[in-house]
Parts: structure tokens; C-alpha cells; sequence
């Protein structure tokens, strides 16, 4: 399953309405309460938790992760990796109760999605960086992704890798072209257009294509968007609403235009040439899922420093080499473009790896849905989908 497109009927509002209901003060963690005892001078491991098939593997023993060996190599400080995220609010289950009970989670690294690392950041949940300490990512960090309105200054996290959400589309079997979202509800594509299930993962693009300004939406817009999606509900111009599976429907031409993730349509691409990916006229939605220290993490400064490891523009396109969505280090398309190999370097002149300054231009970081905002608006939004 995506690891931004896994369906959250109870998830995206009960973890938020728990606290909400059962005191989001008493969840609360003040700062100086945060740090643990840091044992990175003595004790040279770390425990990194991730999604599934998010990191680079050797091509002969998948067990082995090339990124993470060069680490070890290179400080001595072994990583303890496991592949235990399959779900954002699944995992915010998992380790919630520690965090809100100030213990350990036993973990020192985490990559969970940017609207989820928003609740974090606002329970006090982890712990700020020491850029002192990360002068990679203080250098190579894509300016687009510095300053999230969650977190500003990125203080608390630091992205793992970036996406794009926009509009895929089989161009030759549609025969034309798709420019903006608008195109979506064109007489042609009735009953062949699905979108997106997860209220987190949909509601940015669709207010981008009603001109919302997403980095500061409001309550109005979203409802404004609500009924317009509705209405092509009801007339059934919506074929269905979807997790990671309308790329089966893409590749099969059940669908012929969808919300999608860039990543996914590099993969797809490779398969099938004639599906098309667009950032719309109006606008597309610009993402991250980033690492996070949790609170009272006993390697914090280890944690750190694998880190800014990853913003080594030699790590981060060895990196991007593999999972193909947008790198958050810029530097790393020089290293691709210098390979001898033709498909890595071909890699560099990606856009959706490596966006243009065309494509920047029209992508936004939305504002996050507060805990005060996100009961209702789930309750909104599923009633449409049919969660």
C-alpha cells in the first residue's frame, strides 16, 4: 500500500479527536521536557523506523542498503533499521501512548508525513535539531521545503523525501491534452476520473483548482471545493475515490485521468510511456514526508548526524537513483547529470525529481488542518468519499 494513500475512514480523525476529546494539555510536552539522556558517545547505535521500500537496497542482496552501509562506514555508529510504518495514523497508535506518557518509544528517527508531523510538532512530541551539528542539510535543503507554516524554520524535521500531488493521464488514449484540474470535468471524462480517498492527501490540489491560495486556505474554501466535488458525485462524473490502486486503473484504461503522486508515475512511465503527469496551470500540491527525532530518543546526536549523512549530495543521489520521488537536495541533480551511466544521468533532467523552475513556480506547501478544524472536516469529506 502508498505510504500516502492508505484509507484513514476512522485514522485521520480519531487519533486527532482522542486528544481533542481526552485533553490535548495533558498531551502536551513542554520543551524542557523533551531530551533524554543522550548515550551516542558511548553506546554508537541508532534505531531508524521507515515506510516500506523507502530507502535504497543492493541489487544482489536486498538486505543491504548501500546509503546506510556508507554510513557505518564512515562514523562507526550502526543503524538499527526497520521497516514498521505502513500507515500514519496506525503508527501514531503505536507510539502515542509512550510520547504521551513522556517515555521512550524506543526509536531515534522517525519519517512520518508532513500533516502528520504537524501534530507532532504541536504535542511537543519531538524534539528540535541541532543545525550546528547538520551543516548539509543547513547548505542543500531545497529553499521550497525550509519553512512548512508547522514548522518554521524546519526546526523539528527535516524532509526524507518530497512529492508532488497533480493530475495523471493516459494522453493517448484521451487524445489531448490536460493543462489545469478544470480539464478533469470535461464531458469526455465522465465516469473515467477518480480521486483521491484521503481528506489529507486530496483536499489541497482540488482548492488549488478553484484558485485557493492553499498555504492559507480557509474554512469557507474547503466547503466551497466540497460541493463542487459533490455535485460530480452525484452526475457520477466521479468514476470513484482511491487509494494506491488507480494506478491498476490507469495502467488498464478504466481511468483515463487522476489525482496522483509524481513518484508513482515515474514508476508507471517506465511501463507504459503514454501516461502523461502535469503540475496544473493553477497549481499543484508540493509534499514531504520527513525525519523526526522523538522525544527522550537515547541517540539523538547519532540521529543527527544520519541525517545530515542524507543531504551529502552523493548520498541523496544515490538515494534518488532508487526511489524517485522529488529529492529534497537540488545539489544531487549535478551528481546525476555527471554519471557516466545514461539512465542515471537521464535521471537529472526528470522534472519530477528534479522540478524546473516552471513547475516551482506553480507548486505550494498547503497549510495543515489543525486538531480544532480536523473532526469536521473528516466528518465532511468522508460523508462525500463514502467512508
Amino acid at each position: 500500500m502508498s505510504r500516502r494513500s492508505l484509507l484513514r475512514a476512522l485514522g485521520a480523525g480519531a487519533a486527532g479527536t482522542v486528544l481533542a476529546g481526552c485533553g490535548v494539555p495533558a498531551a502536551y510536552v513542554e520543551p524542557g521536557d523533551r531530551a533524554g539522556r543522550d548515550s551516542s558517545d558511548t553506546d554508537r547505535t541508532l534505531h531508524f523506523a521507515n515506510w516500506p521500500l523507502y530507502i535504497d537496497t543492493d541489487d544482489e542482496n536486498t538486505s543491504k542498503r548501500p546509503t546506510l552501509d556508507a554510513f557505518t562506514e564512515r562514523t562507526g555508529i550502526s543503524v538499527t533499521y526497520t521497516e514498521e510504518i505502513n500507515d500514519n495514523d496506525e503508527f501514531f497508535g503505536k507510539i502515542s501512548p509512550a510520547l504521551m506518557n513522556r517515555q521512550q518509544t524506543g526509536r531515534d528517527l522517525i519519517v512520518i508525513s508532513d500533516w502528520m508531523a504537524a501534530r507532532f510538532v504541536r504535542l511537543g512530541w519531538v524534539q528540535e535539531m541541532d543545525r550546528a551539528k547538520q551543516p548539509n542539510v543547513t547548505k542543500y535543503l531545497d529553499p521550497q521545503l525550509r519553512s512548512p507554516a508547522f514548522d518554521a524554520g524546519r526546526l523539528h524535521s527535516v524532509p526524507w523525501q518530497s512529492g508532488i500531488t497533480g493530475i495523471a493521464y493516459n494522453r493517448k488514449r484521451l487524445g489531448r491534452e490536460i493543462r489545469s484540474t478544470g480539464d478533469l470535468w470535461a464531458d469526455d471524462l465522465r465516469g473515467k476520473v477518480t480521486l483521491l480517498s484521503g481528506l489529507d492527501e486530496a483536499f489541497a490540489l482540488l482548492m488549488q483548482g478553484d484558485g485557493v491560495d492553499i498555504t492559507r486556505w480557509t474554512a469557507d474554501d474547503f466547503h466551497t471545493m466540497c460541493e463542487h466535488i459533490e455535485k460530480r458525485v452525484r452526475s457520477k462524473h466521479i468514476r470513484r475515490f482511491t487509494g494506491n490502486d488507480y494506478i491498476k486503473d490507469l495502467s488498464t484504461g478504466d481511468v483515463l485521468a487522476c489525482q496522483a503522486y509524481s513518484g508513482d508515475v515515474i514508476q508507471l512511465q517506465a511501463d507504459n510511456p503514454d501516461i502523461e503527469f502535469v503540475v496544473p496551470e493553477e497549481g499543484g500540491e508540493l509534499w514531504a514526508e520527513s525525519l523526526m527525532i522523538p522525544n527522550l530518543a537515547r541517540h539523538k546526536r547519532n540521529a543527527e548526524r544520519l541525517v545530515d549523512h542524507y543531504y551529502d549530495p552523493e548520498i541523496a543521489a544515490e538515494l534518488a537513483t532508487w526511489v524517485n520521488y522529488v529529492c529534497p537536495v537540488p545539489a544531487a541533480r549535478d551528481v546525476l547529470a555527471s554519471s557516466k551511466d545514461e539512465e542515471t544521468a537521464g535521471l537529472a533532467e526528470d522534472p519530477l525529481i528534479f522540478p524546473d523552475d516552471a513547475m516551482r513556480k506553480r507548486l505550494a506547501i498547503a497549510r495543515d488542518i489543525t486538531a480544532e478544524e480536523r473532526t469536521d472536516l473528516t466528518k465532511k469529506w468522508n460523508a462525500i468519499v463514502g467512508l
